[in-house]
């Protein structure tokens, strides 16, 4: 009876709660709605007087008047761009008689034809400063008035001033849900939802049916903490607040959404919640010691403290033989681990000079034939290249040792087309001895990233070496190479191959395709971690119309800060 008359007494509690304090906080989301939506109104309709004496001011003065009588406009666009400053419309533009922007705040619009536009029509035929609202092609409106310019009773042309109301809306959008301001005919002109505009204030809430049960099921639970909605938003309960402004019969209106007054009242009856469970805690508690009491407590004690040694005994003998398998593990892992590396350093060191040992034994045999027809300048330029090769060999080992310690190294600025030409050059005898046709696609300027120079080209090797082997079954074999700069600096290459079976498993370390002594599988997984060490991705994936192609994106150098951040 106890527990029934608690279950009673929480759920009237919870309830009754509920009630009140849902009433007690959509009135005060209310009131914040009303005093939020009296200042925007003030806000807006300051903005709007305060531009409209603009123009009767503008169209006095003199300059202005002495720029249209004289057609020498060369200091006009400067006379006006210290006005707006000034005044801090969104723009300010003065046209002739036939409706020609001879001055504009905004450089773009000089030399513009407005004699067709109502602003300008209107403005010639009225004495007096026009307001004028225009739909832009690019979805939003422009606001400005506009005034005719006189002298001596001849019109000399219109100084048009551009109010600047979206500001507004951006500023609405940071503290409402959402706000709209419609003129006079219902047509919003002014919403935190950019697809409002243009429309009715019932087209832009209406909203599609749920699509499934499921649906309608969550929408119709998410309302039963609130009072019956105003609106709907996006499928959204909201609550609507509508108010006059006393400009041209505009009328703004904003939506506010019941999740505050959900969350507070929730707040409450978890309290509330908590402390029923609490409470029906400690009953349980009162009515178990009861018994709790009456039990052999000397018994107890003591088959637990009996119970207590036996574990205890055993989880000794248990730690002691798990210390002796930790020590034996950790051995085995520290030798495991060394040959791992020293397997790692040997692979990947006969992979990478596979290149330059094939590329000197082509630089040799050339320069003995060269020798044997008694042409000893080019063999020198022959050894020249072995040189280089070598000394390349050295650089490609000492990355690989860098490689291996996962360290880092002192990154500059690298010229990303150099390091393609150098890796070319390399590359040249294979793709001489295959005739395989390069078609490559650089920028016009200079492209450069942070990083490192060998590693750089040690990853455009191996995926031209990738290519390369890719179009051996080829007939036509085709090599496409394109560089480009945005955002990031991308390199890619593609062939004409057979495209890739495995693309997950490309960049895993040991997974190769080609036959046994032609490759180790280490390049990709090389590369990518140089790629990604540099701060970028390398990317594979197969081409539409057949082959393979690979991306490496990196960060662009822009500018000196770069280096800076870098070093």
């Amino acid at each position: 009876m106890a527990l029934l008359v608690l279950f009673i007494v929480a759920v009237t509690t919870v309830l009754t709660t509920h009630a009140l304090l849902t009433d007690r906080f959509t009135e005060n989301t209310r009131n914040r709605a009303e005093l939020r939506l009296a200042l925007y109104s003030g806000n807006l309709l300051s903005e709007l007087r305060r531009n409209a004496i603009v123009p009767q001011l503008l169209s006095r003065d003199p300059t202005l008047i002495g720029a249209l009588n004289s057609s020498d406009y060369s200091n006009s666009t400067q006379r006006l761009i210290s006005f707006v400053e000034e005044i801090g419309a969104a723009s300010l533009m003065l046209l002739d008689s036939d409706g020609r922007a001879v001055a504009a705040t905004d450089r773009n619009r000089l030399g513009s034809q407005h004699r067709t536009e109502p602003y300008f029509v209107n403005a010639i035929r009225a004495s007096e400063t026009l307001f004028t609202v225009l739909r832009k092609e690019s979805g939003g409106y422009l606001f400005g008035y506009t005034r005719r310019i006189e002298d001596q009773g001849q019109t000399l042309g219109v100084i048009m001033v551009e109010v600047d109301l979206q500001k507004f809306e951006r500023a609405w959008a940071g503290i409402s849900d959402a706000v709209l301001v419609s003129d006079s005919e219902g047509v919003i002109i002014l919403a935190t939802e950019p697809r409002w505009r243009g429309q009715t204030e019932a087209e832009a809430l209406a909203t599609a049916p749920a699509q499934s049960a499921i649906q309608r099921a969550i929408q119709a639970t998410a309302d039963w903490a609130t009072v019956p909605a105003d609106a709907y938003v996006q499928g959204q309960a909201v609550m609507r607040m509508e108010s006059r402004i006393p400009f041209r019969g505009w009328r703004i209106a904003s939506f506010t959404t019941y999740e505050s007054v959900r969350d507070k009242v929730n707040g409450v009856l978890a309290l509330e919640i908590m402390g029923f469970a609490m409470l029906l805690a400690l009953t349980f508690y009162a009515m178990s010691r009861k018994s709790t009491l009456r039990m052999m407590l000397f018994q107890r004690e003591s088959a637990e403290l009996r119970a207590l040694n036996a574990r205890l005994q055993r989880e000794v003998a248990e730690r002691e033989r798990v210390q002796k398998s930790l020590d034996v593990a950790e051995q085995t892992l520290a030798q495991s681990s060394k040959l791992a590396a020293l397997g790692e350093m040997s692979a990947a060191v006969s992979h990478e000079l596979n290149q330059p040992l094939a590329a000197m034994k082509t630089y040799l045999a050339g320069a003995r034939l060269l020798l044997k027809r008694n042409r000893p300048d080019e063999a020198l330029s022959s050894f020249q290249r072995i040189d280089d090769l070598i000394e390349r060999m050295g650089a490609i080992t000492r990355q690989l040792k860098s490689y291996a310690r996962k360290g880092g190294d002192t990154f500059s600025p690298v010229d990303m087309g150099e390091a393609l030409a150098s890796a070319l050059s390399m590359m040249a005898p294979q793709l001489k001895d295959r005739k395989v046709r390069i078609t490559r696609a650089l920028p016009s300027e200079p492209v450069q990233v942070m990083g490192d120079r060998v590693r750089v080209e040690q990853v455009m090797v191996n995926l031209l070496r990738n290519a390369l082997d890719a179009t051996q079954s080829v007939d036509e074999p085709e090599i496409e190479i394109i560089l480009a700069a945005g955002e990031t600096v991308t390199l890619t290459v593609r062939d004409n191959g057979h495209g890739i079976e495995e693309l997950d498993e490309l960049f895993e370390p040991f997974y190769t395709t080609k036959k046994p002594g032609e490759g180790v599988g280490l390049g990709l997984a090389i590369s990518s971690g140089i790629v990604k060490d540099l701060g970028g991705r390398l990317m594979a994936r197969n081409a539409e119309g057949g082959g393979a192609v690979f991306e490496m994106q990196l960060p662009i150098l822009t500018g000196e800060s770069d280096i800076e951040a870098a070093e």
